[in-house]
C-alpha cells in the first residue's frame, strides 16, 4: 500500500512539473494540439441517417441551447436544416466535418432558422467544401442568399488576401439559392429529400422536409401546426422532429408579463407553433416511430419547467437537447439516442 502511494505521489509530482513549467507545458501542448488536428474532421462513417441536433431553442432566448438548427448526415454527405443563432458553434464543438457540408435546406426565413447560415458557409469554406454551398427554400431563398453573400463580401475579400486564393477559392464561399417548390427537393446517392408547405402563418411559404436513405426517414417540421397534410407526410417514417409550443408555461408567461410589450408577444405565439399535448396523432400505426420535441418555445431551463413538458407530451416523445445525436442504421427499425 505505501508503494501505491508513493507511486502515486511521485505521478503527481511529475504531473505538476509538466503543467506548471515551461519544458513541460511545451511537451504537454505538443501532443495535445497534435491529437485535437488529428481527430479534427474525422467523424466515422455511419451507414444509415445520423441525425444531430444543432440547435434545439426558439427565438425565447435559452442559456446552453442554439437556435433551431438539425445536422443530417447520409453516408458522406451533410445537410443542415436550418441554421439558427448559435448553431454554427454547437456543431463545430461537435467536430462534424463540415468539408462534406453539401446544402443548407431553410424552412422558412425567420431570424431564429437563418441566423447563422453565413457561420456555417465560413466554416465549411474554410474546412474544404469543394463546391459553392447550396442554400435550398421557398420563394425568398434568393433574397436571402443573395443578401448575405453581399453582406459578407468583405470578410470574404480579407480572408482571400490573408490566406491565398489556393487555400480558400472565393467562388466556394459564394452561396448558391435554390428555390423550391413542395415535392422532390433532391436526389443524390440513395438519398432523397422532399418537402412539403406547412401551416406557419403569416409566414408564407413554410415548409417541412422529409429525407429517405438506405431504408430509413426522418422528418424535419420547422414551424407548423400539425395538419392533415402533415400527417400524410409523416407516414411510415422511422422519426419525426416537430418544433413544440408549451401552452402552460406560455400563459405562465403571459400572466407574469401583464403590463409589459412582453405580454403580447407571449399571447400572440400561442397558435404559432404546435402545442405539446397536439403531437400525439404524429405517430402510431402508419405515422412516424419515434417522436421527438425541438424549437421548445419556451425551453426548459429549470427542473419545473421540464418535468411540465415531460407531463404533457404524449407518451414516449424524446424531449431533445443540444448535441443530442438519433441513430438510424440501415435497413432496419432500430433508433437509438
Amino acid at each position: 500500500m505505501k508503494k501505491v502511494l508513493v507511486a502515486l505521489l511521485i505521478l503527481a509530482a511529475i504531473g505538476g512539473s509538466l503543467l506548471y513549467t515551461t519544458t513541460g507545458q511545451n511537451v504537454l501542448l505538443s501532443r495535445v494540439v497534435a491529437a485535437r488536428i488529428a481527430g479534427a474532421g474525422q467523424a466515422e462513417f455511419f451507414d444509415g441517417l445520423r441525425v444531430f441536433m444543432c440547435g434545439t431553442s426558439s427565438p425565447l432566448q435559452a442559456a446552453g441551447r442554439a437556435q433551431a438548427c438539425v445536422a443530417v448526415l447520409a453516408g458522406e454527405a451533410i445537410y443542415i436544416v436550418d441554421a439558427g443563432a448559435g448553431a454554427a458553434l454547437t456543431t463545430s464543438l461537435a467536430r462534424l466535418p463540415l468539408n462534406r457540408l453539401r446544402a443548407v435546406l431553410l424552412t422558412h426565413f425567420h431570424s431564429d432558422h437563418i441566423a447563422s447560415v453565413a457561420d456555417f458557409n465560413l466554416n465549411s469554406w474554410v474546412a474544404g467544401r469543394p463546391e459553392p454551398l447550396r442554400v435550398i427554400g421557398p420563394v425568398g431563398v434568393s433574397r436571402v442568399v443573395e443578401g448575405l453573400n453581399e453582406a459578407y463580401a468583405l470578410d470574404r475579400g480579407y480572408r482571400v488576401a490573408h490566406h491565398g486564393a489556393d487555400l480558400l477559392p472565393p467562388d466556394l464561399h459564394v452561396m448558391r439559392p435554390q428555390q423550391i417548390e413542395p415535392g422532390l427537393v433532391l436526389e443524390a446517392n440513395g438519398l432523397v429529400v422532399t418537402a412539403l408547405e406547412v401551416n406557419h402563418p403569416p409566414v408564407s411559404p413554410a415548409v417541412a422536409y422529409r429525407f429517405d436513405y438506405r431504408g430509413r426517414s426522418v422528418v424535419i417540421s420547422g414551424d407548423t401546426l400539425v395538419t392533415e397534410e402533415l400527417l400524410t407526410f409523416v407516414a411510415d417514417s422511422d422519426l419525426v422532429l416537430h418544433d413544440a409550443l408549451s401552452l402552460r408555461l406560455v400563459k405562465a408567461l403571459e400572466g407574469a408579463a401583464a403590463g409589459t410589450r412582453m405580454s403580447r408577444v407571449f399571447h400572440d405565439i400561442q397558435d404559432y407553433h404546435a402545442s405539446v399535448d397536439s403531437l400525439d396523432s404524429l405517430t402510431g400505426p402508419g405515422r412516424a416511430q419515434q417522436l421527438a420535441l425541438y424549437h421548445l418555445v419556451p425551453s426548459p431551463q429549470n427542473l419545473l419547467f421540464k418535468q411540465i413538458y415531460l407531463k404533457d407530451m404524449p407518451e414516449g416523445a424524446v424531449l431533445t437537447e443540444d448535441a443530442m445525436t438519433f441513430e438510424l442504421p440501415a435497413d432496419s427499425d432500430a433508433i437509438t439516442w
